[in-house]
């Protein structure tokens, strides 16, 4: 590449950085979304409803965002999702299909053992300066082989291969926590545990999601997602 052309590409990466952090620096600290969209909730508590009775649509097999062409043309000008889900990378997990809503409906971040690591943070809080989301809500699931590969490990006083360690360290933590009390059901009650400590995260994280929570703009909450039965439990 030559010298000017790496001179523009780097003053474009400046200019596109400067204004996203000017973006969210005015939206923390005004804490006032632009009037919801038709459609959209108005409040955190009316997010996390509109998740459970789409939910409860999904148990009942009569989904109503069944046409996902509708809206395709309004969706190419930009997206305005009403909540963010924090989710397992797991296959068996499809957050738009488990609470029936439409694509640009949910801004999802996925990681096996759906934990809240940087990168996750700062897309929450993209998602909650500059989207206007209105809840978060980070997602376990039964069956969780990232919780049970954490499980194995500190009961074998092992490291798996590669970069998996990373996952392991991540949700070690809620693993403690619960083995303590010598539940019945590790697995459930860790995966459990992971889920609510990092809303957790999400709720406490400053300068912009705990803000944003102080003020009651956005909520946060933990839920499990039974893959046999398809219902989430909220916790």
């Amino acid at each position: 590449m030559c010298q000017e052309c790496s001179k523009a590409t780097i003053s474009r990466r400046g200019l596109f950085a400067g204004g996203l952090a000017l973006t969210i620096a005015a939206s923390s600290s005004s804490l006032a979304f632009a009037q919801a969209p038709d459609g959209r909730p108005n409040s955190a508590e009316e997010a996390l409803m509109r998740l459970k009775e789409g939910n409860a649509r999904y148990i009942a097999n009569a989904p109503i965002n069944a046409d996902h062409s509708v809206g395709r043309i309004n969706r190419s000008m930009g997206q305005q999702p009403f909540a963010a889900v924090v989710t397992c990378a797991d296959s068996r997990v499809v957050p738009e299909l488990i609470f029936d809503q439409g694509p640009g409906d949910l801004f999802v971040i996925r990681v096996a053992g759906n934990f809240i690591n940087e990168d996750g943070l700062a897309s929450l809080e993209f998602a909650a300066a500059v989207l206007g989301i209105r809840a978060i809500l980070v997602l376990g699931h039964t069956s969780c082989g990232a919780v049970d590969a954490t499980i194995k490990s500190i009961k074998d006083n092992t490291l798996p291969p590669g970069h998996l360690p990373r996952l392991v360290n991540a949700i070690r933590p809620a693993v403690y926590d619960v083995m303590a009390s010598n539940p019945d059901n590790l697995l459930a009650a860790a995966t459990a545990k992971n889920a609510q400590l990092n809303a957790s995260v999400a709720a406490t994280s400053g300068p912009i999601l705990a803000e944003f929570h102080e003020k009651g703009t956005i909520t946060s909450a933990a839920a499990i997602y039974d893959i046999a039965t398809g219902k989430v439990a909220f916790l």
